[in-house]
């Protein structure tokens, strides 16, 4: 059952003047757009007024796989629409396209939850050269990791949302690196299912090319990379691989501890930044694997630390449409409408 925050009198359905903020989906036909629509469907804080495609020459179409869920059609885009229908609206749209959108409904007075990486990067060099479209980011623009920057994501009128290998990455490492536990190489060696590659067809998404193998991709080349760097304000080698799975992400990342860092150390960090934090769940010892996860809006981190040698392995499991992607979006609207993270989540 959604857990909720508690209403105030005058907004309780006896009331009778109560309204619940109504949402739109850009992008509806997408992995994470379908997550979307089928989260916000049944939040029972908003109203979900509207799911569009990615464009405006587009057929309208029913979605089987939300039959009972979100049974109106997914319509083509329309600016004019979004904007009157809605008072928030999710982009989960290509990077481009949102880059192009966004200021458009910043502008005509909605608030925005992008998906997309378009307004990740905050520096102009970097941006131009993994996310070109953005020529500058609009006002109001938050970096949306929820365990960390709920304060500023209350007023953000943009919410970015972060990418999925980045959230799973700097929930694993921003409490040793905050508690000065990190001395040296930071290694993540990632691996995700091949919705992480998104739904246009492609070689390396096609069955008879990922069916039985694993393959690493974009070495020294991914746009993931420049965002784990950012937050994490430190030089990080990132390595994705593409694994036959659906969906799912497992990093494995290797660190090298300060010296005399002990394994209560590097526990009682973790506890400490996620003490509060309903999404994340800290295994220890008990390494975490993608199956406890799938389709839910949890991070798992586990670790083992080895003493003498003052190395660490982290290991970080999340679910690449749901914590990675839509789920996260939705817990960063829960925080917008002040309500409790988990409602429609849990």
């Amino acid at each position: 059952m959604p857990i909720a925050a508690p209403l105030a009198a005058s907004q309780s359905p006896a009331a009778g003047t109560a309204r619940r903020t109504r949402v739109a989906v850009a992008g509806a036909t997408g992995y994470a757009g379908q997550e979307l629509v089928r989260l916000l469907a049944r939040h029972p804080a908003v109203t979900l007024t509207a799911a569009m495609s990615s464009g405006a020459t587009s057929t309208p179409r029913p979605m089987p796989a939300l039959a009972r869920i979100w049974d109106e059609a997914v319509t083509p885009l329309d600016v004019d629409r979004l904007v009157s229908s809605a008072d928030i609206v999710f982009l989960a749209l290509p990077e481009a396209a949102s880059a192009e959108l966004a200021p458009v409904l910043l502008e005509r007075g909605a608030r925005v939850i992008d998906l997309s990486g378009a307004f990740r990067i905050r520096s102009n060099e970097d941006r131009l050269r993994w996310y070109p479209a953005t020529a500058a980011l609009p006002a109001g623009v938050v970096y949306g990791l929820p365990e960390r920057d709920a304060a500023a994501i209350r007023d953000a009128r943009l919410v970015s949302c972060p990418g999925c290998y980045p959230t799973a990455a700097l929930l694993a490492l921003e409490p040793l690196e905050a508690a000065g536990l990190i001395e040296g190489m930071v290694i993540v060696d990632a691996k995700s299912g091949i919705s992480g590659a998104g739904k246009a067809a492609s070689d390396r998404t096609h069955f008879s090319e990922n069916h039985g193998s694993v393959a690493a991709y974009s070495v020294f080349a991914h746009r993931h990379n420049a965002e784990i760097e950012q937050e994490l304000k430190r030089d990080v080698t990132f390595v994705p691989h593409l694994v036959p799975l659906d969906r799912g992400i497992l990093e494995t990342i290797y660190v090298s501890l300060r010296r005399g860092t002990t394994e209560a150390q590097v526990a009682g960090a973790l506890e400490d930044a996620y003490r509060d934090a309903p999404f994340v769940r800290l295994t220890g010892a008990a390494l975490p694997e993608i199956k406890h996860v799938a389709h839910t809006n949890f991070c798992d981190i586990g670790w083992k630390v080895d003493d003498a040698r003052g190395r660490l392995v982290l290991i970080a499991v999340l679910d690449n449409l749901v914590k990675g992607a839509a789920g996260q979006a939705v817990q960063n609207l829960n925080i917008v409408l002040g309500l409790d993270e988990r409602t429609g989540l849990l």
